[in-house]
């Protein structure tokens, strides 16, 4: 037999196993099992006070659950793999009065990376993210982009096996978004497990290897992008119309409107009546049954909260 055969499967980075965390009467995540592949990018998505954030806490021993078992590179202990681990929370936050190159050295220092190492990274990504003039600069003296690309550096400057990244295009424009987006899938594709939490459906489906996602602290998703829509069936029509939205809306049986702009996803249980019935009223320019898209399946499942997605967070424990 091929020695091959006898391999036994890589270890996920990353296995949570029945955790549960509350914060008084509020149970922020809920008997949550998880297995991180090595070397995947995974996707954290729910609305805002879900668990997103309290997930990823706990994965870094940040919070300790009541219950359950949390399992990081391999390590069950409180902290045990912590240098292992890049991190790039939420909240940014760097010391404003030192240059951009100590306060890069500092966070290598922090992961007991040694200073001439640190120094070369630090060279390559100030490099890469076009920042190399401001290497002696403050960072008080930087734009708010310029700081998140320093604040992404500093997450993977020590060269981390699990990258953790919450909300990592959050505020970024298109130029900086593209960055940082480029230089996560050159991580992923040099064996780094990366997980990331985003508001933003299209950036998961195009990125991730896997889904996952919370709503009110219980695991509703997770899987492949296809395993996901494959579950929810082809029952997404788009069309495009001389009518617009407003006629779908006016339609019976229609579902959901979703206004691209120059076409429009709806859902609608007998498709072939639906086109029977817009083609007798306007003119029918495409027509397509498909699967729903990621930003679809967050709605059809978010919908109580969906005013909360856009809304800032009101507590520190639930999101």
């Amino acid at each position: 037999m091929p020695s091959s055969l006898l391999a036994k499967p890589a270890s996920p980075a990353v296995r949570l196993t029945k955790v549960t965390k509350t914060f008084g009467q509020h149970t922020a995540v809920n008997q949550l099992s998880l297995e991180v592949p090595t070397g995947c990018t995974y996707g954290f998505i729910g609305p805002n006070g879900s668990g997103k954030t309290t997930t990823i806490r706990t994965i870094l021993h940040i919070f300790h659950p009541d219950s359950g078992e949390v399992e990081v590179l391999g390590e069950r202990s409180t902290r045990a793999a912590n240098d292992r681990i890049g991190y790039l929370p939420e909240e940014r936050g760097l010391y404003k009065k030192m240059t951009v190159r100590r306060v890069l050295a500092y966070y290598a220092a922090l992961k007991g990376m040694k200073r001439a190492a640190a120094a070369g990274e630090i060279q390559k990504w100030l490099a890469k993210m076009d920042l190399s003039e401001w290497t002696d600069k403050k960072v008080e003296a930087l734009s708010k982009g310029m700081a998140q690309k320093i604040q992404f550096i500093a997450a993977v400057v020590a060269r981390p096996e699990l990258l953790i990244l919450d909300e990592p295009f959050s505020g970024l424009d298109p130029v900086n978004l593209e960055v940082i987006r480029s230089a996560i899938l050159e991580l992923r594709a040099a064996g780094t497990t990366v997980i990331f939490s985003t508001h933003d459906m299209t950036m998961a489906e195009t990125m991730c290897d896997f889904i996952f996602m919370i709503y009110r602290g219980n695991k509703v998703l997770d899987g492949t992008l296809a395993s996901i829509q494959q579950s929810f069936g082809e029952d997404t029509i788009r069309v495009n119309t001389s009518g617009g939205a407003e006629l779908l809306r006016s339609l019976p049986g229609v579902e959901l409107v979703r206004d691209l702009g120059q076409s429009q996803e709806l859902r609608h249980p007998d498709p072939q009546s639906l086109l029977r019935d817009l083609a007798s009223r306007t003119t029918v320019r495409h027509f397509e049954v498909c699967k729903p898209s990621l930003h679809d399946i967050f709605i059809r499942i978010a919908k109580p909260d969906l005013q909360e997605v856009h809304m800032p967070k009101t507590t520190g424990g639930g999101s």
